[in-house]
């Protein structure tokens, strides 16, 4: 009877292995800079037969969109799964991304002030203690989570965030059976592949691209769309190469696959905008099996990619995130916000059901156009500036450049895809305008936007006396042969490796013997990381 007893439980215990060994792996394939511009989409003026092949086995969303018409932003919404306005990471950019730390350094060359004149120096921001990387999350429960390569999350990324997060970071580094969070970041879409590619061939012709309305139809405008094609058919090769991987691993059809890109378009009047040609977005996910299929209207924004992981993973969704499963939550409206880009000041808000769209601006500006100078490497940025000074654009063309008079603007997707005609004050659309104001202010109330404060003022909080914050040395003690690990800045998370190991995320008391040497340290996003402790374990000091 206890020979049978011990049996039972060691099958119950190899069952449980299985089970472990059994939950979903993931793939996101991410890109820069593309509204949906593709045949599942209804346009096939690119040919791409990966993307499509995969859209095939996959559910396909009308309805999703970005926070933010621009990448950081944005990236910062999909990690955190918390809107930048709330978490004060909406100003495009804080600062360069280096691990651990950021320079606190006057961006003097770019003269870049917030809307008061005050000098902004590069930082990381400070974000709510209690908000994490959601990688971190997955990590903690035995997922094995790599990113390649790109982060620019406006913090510089945690070292607890990834287990590996490089430019070979990939799912087959993971042990055997480990399950996995892999994600692949492809720049072949970026605004500023629309010069840096010049020296490659052009693989849509010119004349057979369609010119949106609120640009004029000359050759440069006519390449600048072409070469936006061109690239996405760039695109298509390296998700071709993520797709025969995985199935040559046998784990294609066994893994949900997301696809999307940051935010929408990389041309003039897209990116950086917070109406739909900046914040659509290409969003499908393969599901295993491909259980689900087919197409979806249901609204979708960045700020649900977290919950979504995590629920596909069975981790539990902490509750300060803001967003919602795509799975078990339909969400009716999607939030974007706009703040400071590079050298130029703004603040704008909007929402959208998918129908209509709503923008609110924060106060009066000039126009809606900003003079950014990164951006007038693009030709058609240089060609419509040109033909604006010469007087020569259309009404719809200059529309771009009018002075802001209304403080709002409603525009009609459906039947006005360009987002050309403000509705505001019209009387067919009053009971619209009334309900998405209302649902705009009661949003902005809730999430306690954060960016509407002057960003100088904000970064002294994050930066007393702009100097980075730094996170407290781990302490450390002994019990009963477990290494008990602390750390005394609230919301910090520590990490330990042994010798030539990776970094693991601390969770419980650590098992260790006397000859055992550790390293630790902790980290709390927006801090310097804290000096590495190398802990030397002695036989005769802790046993």
């Amino acid at each position: 009877m206890k020979r049978s007893g011990t049996l039972m439980l060691l099958l119950l215990l190899a069952l449980s292995s299985i089970a472990q060994d059994q939950r979903p792996n993931i793939v996101w394939i991410t890109f820069e800079d593309m509204s949906p511009l593709l045949a599942c989409y209804g346009d096939s003026t690119a040919q791409t037969p990966a993307i499509n092949s995969l859209s095939e086995d996959s559910k396909v969303f009308n309805n999703a969109f970005s926070t933010a018409g621009v990448c950081a932003p944005s990236r910062s919404a999909i990690i955190t799964g918390m809107y930048p306005t709330f978490l004060g990471t909406n100003h495009m950019r804080t600062g360069r991304d280096i691990m651990g730390e950021s320079r606190g350094v006057y961006n003097k060359n770019k003269n870049v002030t917030d809307r008061e004149g005050n000098n902004v120096i590069e930082y990381s921001a400070v974000i709510p203690s209690n908000v994490k990387c959601f990688p971190e999350y997955l990590r903690r429960e035995g997922y094995y989570c790599t990113n390649n390569a790109k982060t620019d999350y406006q913090f510089a990324s945690p070292f607890t965030a990834w287990d590996q997060n490089d430019t070979k970071a990939h799912w087959r580094n993971r042990k055997e059976e480990q399950p996995f969070f892999a994600v692949f970041n492809f720049n072949e879409t970026h605004e500023s592949k629309l010069w840096k590619h010049n020296h490659l061939p052009l693989t849509v012709s010119p004349h057979k691209v369609s010119v949106p309305d609120y640009y004029p139809d000359t050759p440069e405008v006519r390449k600048d769309i072409a070469r936006v094609y061109s690239n996405l058919e760039l695109l298509d090769k390296r998700v071709g190469e993520i797709i025969q991987q995985l199935k040559e691993d046998g784990l294609y059809d066994n893994t949900y696959i997301f696809f999307f890109s940051d935010h929408g378009g990389p041309m003039p009047r897209q990116k950086r905008e917070v109406i739909s040609s900046g914040l659509h977005v290409p969003f499908m996910i393969k599901y295993p099996q491909s259980a689900e299929k087919g197409y979806s209207d249901q609204v979708v924004n960045f700020i649900d990619l977290a919950p979504t992981v995590l629920e596909i993973a069975g981790v539990k969704i902490p509750k300060h995130l803001q967003g919602s499963s795509i799975q078990s939550q339909k969400r009716k409206y999607s939030f974007a916000a706009r703040d400071r880009m590079d050298e130029h000041t703004s603040a704008r808000r909007s929402v959208t059901d998918g129908k209509y769209l709503y923008v609110k601006y924060l106060y009066e500006l000039p126009s809606s156009y900003q003079d950014i100078e990164y951006r007038k490497n693009v030709p058609t940025m240089q060609v419509l500036l040109e033909l604006k000074e010469q007087k020569k654009l259309s009404g719809d063309q200059m529309k771009w450049f009018a002075p802001v008079k209304e403080l709002e603007a409603l525009y009609d997707l459906e039947n006005d895809p360009d987002e050309l005609h403000n509705l505001i004050g019209k009387a067919e659309v009053k009971e619209v305008e009334k309900i998405m104001r209302g649902v705009m202010n009661k949003w902005q109330r809730n999430i306690n936007d954060r960016c509407k404060a002057v960003e100088s003022t904000m970064i002294e909080e994050m930066w007393p006396n702009q100097e980075q914050p730094k996170t407290d040395e781990v302490v450390y003690k002994v019990k009963k042969g477990k290494l008990h690990l602390s750390c005394p800045t609230k919301g910090a998370s520590i990490g330990y490796k042994r010798a030539d190991k990776e970094w693991k995320v601390y969770t419980t008391p650590i098992e260790i013997d006397e000859t055992d040497s550790i390293t630790i340290k902790a980290i709390r996003i927006g801090y310097k990381t804290s000096n590495k402790q190398c802990v030397t374990l002695f036989p005769n000091k802790f046993f």
